[in-house]
């Protein structure tokens, strides 16, 4: 029976990509690619609005999409295949992460903009990131006091905001994208929405195991083929592009280091120490992993790592995409060489612009009717990590309840903190992600005080590590004594009368 339930997902359902299993090369491509293009509107996003912002030229935002592929993809492999002590080894791909876009755009503005505002982010990015690599490198002790920061009712919750907030952004593509919502949207693009939409949930309902698992990419491709078909999808900026592109160190010269943007940054990172924690614990659960605090410190220091290399390398703070989390849940593909696959396919995107081009010709409503469905795929596996939380306790579910609203104030309200505070100050609150990551630690605080030092906070592991017992729940079945007991204990648990799901 313990082989049996081994064999299962967190959702009951078989998985035959376990997370350690290296698949053949053509599964590999093709989940990857569909990994890539998930992922790929939520990679140039960033750098699109940031470089627009800062009146940079189409050569140097197409540099700066083209580095920040590149970066991607070297970060993903660190994160998947894990090097030494660093690197989750989990399925987790990494991207530029949205909490940083105001502050950066704050900063860059301050600094006049243009390509010296770059190197004014630049400095800050790569303190911000060697503070995070250092941070992940803490003694056991004082680690585990951090993350006791972190229970699930926290993780959960900046979890499910993260999906609450980027299901607009996925909308706001499937109506024609940010410029045209003012306008009431473009009607054609949101049937291209719904269209790759319903393909995508028919293919889930009647597909087999292999056509579920690329329900995504065949929507994608299937979408663009008929906007291609009707003339609205163009491909005419592919011929346009450059074959190869190279990035180099300090492109725009060398960074400059200034304590406000250095500060404001590094805020920024402790939210998405917050975002990579519970988006590592989320995926743990998917693919069926147990989660200590060494495997999330391992994840944070391939954050703080990536970041630190995105400054040098012409990009921007990274995390864990939430986006992929959802991915892995909907295809239940749960082999982290698939990301290592996807990390691959994003170098080489980011050294040839002319393949990138293609990808980017994808129609926003195509795009935004996949991204909808895994965005709010997100969403539900932050209410899975909440449903190990006891929710019948009124000071939970106030926690989740209040973060939840606080989250979508600037979204409700988006020019209050532009017009009634300053303008340093506005570009770190005016984000749902960090108003509802903030509000979920400090009011779990004041209602929960610090977590239990419980085995999932289990301290890193090393030749320094005290012996810690970590948690009766193998992905594989246990042998011996450990066996006998997680029988006893499954047998208790199925007589005990209305057991529930309790915290880990």
């Amino acid at each position: 029976m313990a082989r049996v339930a081994a064999r299962l997902s967190v959702n009951g359902e078989q998985s035959s990509h376990p997370v350690d299993e290296v698949l053949p090369l053509p599964k590999l491509a093709l989940y990857g690619f569909q990994h890539v293009l998930a992922f790929y509107a939520g990679a140039v996003i960033v750098p699109i609005i940031v470089g627009s912002a800062l009146k940079l030229s189409p050569e140097q935002l197409v540099y700066l999409i083209n580095a920040d592929l590149f970066t991607c993809g070297i970060a993903s492999i660190i994160q998947a295949w894990g090097i030494g002590r660093v690197g989750a080894r989990l399925p987790l791909i990494q991207g530029v992460t949205f909490t940083a876009v105001s502050p950066m755009i704050a900063i860059g503005l301050g600094a006049g903009g243009g390509t010296a505002a770059l190197l004014v982010i630049y400095g800050a990015v790569i303190t911000a990131g060697l503070a995070t690599f250092a941070f992940a490198w803490l003694p056991a002790k004082a680690f585990r006091a951090v993350m006791r920061l972190f229970p699930p009712v926290v993780t959960g919750t900046v979890i499910t905001v993260l999906g609450i907030v980027l299901i607009p952004v996925g909308l706001k593509d499937a109506a024609g994208g940010a410029p045209t919502i003012a306008d009431g949207g473009v009607p054609t693009q949101l049937a291209y929405a719904g269209a790759t939409m319903l393909f995508i949930l028919v293919l889930m309902k009647f597909g087999g195991p292999f056509l579920r698992s690329i329900s995504i990419l065949l929507g994608l491709v299937g979408g663009t083929a008929a906007a291609f078909l009707l003339g609205d999808a163009k491909f005419a900026s592919v011929g346009q592009s450059d074959w190869i592109g190279v990035t180099t160190p300090f492109h725009f010269g060398a960074p400059k280091f200034e304590w406000f943007p250095v500060l404001l940054m590094l805020i920024v990172m402790l939210i998405t120490m917050v975002e990579t924690t519970g988006d590592t614990y989320a995926v743990g659960d998917i693919v069926g992993k147990e989660v200590d605090s060494e495997t999330v410190a391992r994840a944070l220091r391939a954050d703080g790592a990536a970041t630190a290399l995105g400054g040098i390398l012409n990009s921007f703070p990274y995390v864990a995409f939430a986006e992929n989390v959802g991915l892995v849940r909907m295809t239940k593909v749960k082999s982290r060489f698939v990301v290592v696959a996807a990390g691959a396919f994003m170098i080489v995107l980011g050294l040839i612009p002319k393949a990138a081009a293609i990808v980017a010709s994808v129609p926003p409503g195509v795009l935004g009717g996949a991204a909808t469905v895994m965005f709010g795929m997100v969403a539900l596996a932050g209410i899975q990590t909440l449903a190990k939380v006891d929710l019948k306790e009124e000071k939970n579910a106030l926690i989740v309840g209040v973060s939840l609203a606080f989250a979508l104030f600037p979204a409700t309200v988006p020019a209050y903190f532009d017009k009634h505070v300053g303008p340093d100050v506005s570009s770190l609150l005016n984000s749902g992600v960090t108003l509802g990551a903030t509000a979920a630690i400090l009011l779990n605080l004041v209602f929960n005080g610090l977590a239990k030092d419980e085995a999932r906070s289990a301290p890193p592991a090393g030749p320094a590590a005290p012996p810690v017992e970590l948690p009766a729940q193998p992905v594989a079945a246990p042998a011996g004594a450990e066996k006998a007991e997680k029988a006893e204990k499954a047998e208790k648990a199925v007589t005990a009368d209305g057991a529930g799901t309790t915290a880990p």
